[in-house]
């Protein structure tokens, strides 16, 4: 019986496209935190996922296990804290309003994240991150941290560089997925950052999807866009072929 129940149990993983799978909690200033970590292997190159204001949830899981089929890792990291599923705009609002005032803060519970998915084995040696919305913003953070990525990809993310920070300590390639129809981060701000880009001497990419609004990946909400979706998500496949050694 056992051995029928380990085999089942392999049998399931080689058919979700992942090796390992589960919830990784990890402790900043007393605080628990829990990021989701699936891989075909610990060998496997590995994208870290920021969330929405939304918080972890099924949406990052499902990104992560499409990722996994492609043969990639993936580290989804937790910002909020363990168990805060947000659900009115006000507590989405608090939230992320805490972190953009506290900067510190935010580039701790980054590494924290990193530091963690190192302890758990992943890639981060091979490793690129993505994030969507505020997991944008987040994700651009991390960047100017200078966190050791090959690569930041931020789909219709905040993309405004707070003031006193700026890309000097940016190891990795910058991908901008935006909507050209985007009412909470204008093209104004995307042109911005491609000019702060351009004088820092970053490696960057920008695109514009037109007619997608802000938070065009979505799915299942009246903001997606289901083009826009799959053009960006196509490109960030090639991106992550082209950056990641497997």
């Amino acid at each position: 019986m056992k051995k029928f129940l380990v085999a089942t149990i392999m049998l399931c993983l080689a058919t979700w496209g992942f090796a390992k799978e589960g919830f990784v909690t990890y402790v900043v200033d007393g605080k628990m935190y829990e990021g989701y970590y699936s891989t075909p292997s610990d060998e496997a190159p590995l994208v870290f996922i920021i969330h929405d204001w939304d918080g972890l949830n099924e949406y990052e899981m499902t990104r992560a296990k499409m990722l996994n089929d492609l043969g990639y890792g993936a580290f989804a990291i937790d910002l909020f804290g363990k168990g805060v599923k947000p659900v009115t705009i006000d507590e989405k609002k608090a939230l992320t309003n805490a972190l953009y005032k506290d900067r510190a803060k935010m580039r701790k519970l980054l590494d924290a994240s990193y530091q963690a998915a190192r302890k758990e084995g992943a890639n981060v040696a091979n490793s690129i991150g993505i994030g969507y919305c505020f997991g944008g913003a987040a994700l651009l953070e991390m960047a100017r941290m200078g966190t050791s990525l090959k690569g930041f990809v931020s789909f219709h993310g905040g993309l405004a560089t707070p003031a006193g920070e700026d890309y000097t300590q940016t190891k990795g390639f910058v991908l901008i997925l935006h909507g050209s129809a985007d009412e909470s981060v204008s093209l104004d701000e995307f042109a911005g950052l491609a000019k702060e880009l351009e004088k820092t001497g970053i490696k960057h990419e920008m695109i514009t999807y037109s007619g997608a609004p802000h938070a065009f990946t979505v799915f299942g909400t009246d903001r997606y866009r289901e083009a826009a979706d799959k053009k960006s998500w196509r490109r960030l496949v090639e991106f992550v072929d082209e950056t990641l050694s497997k």
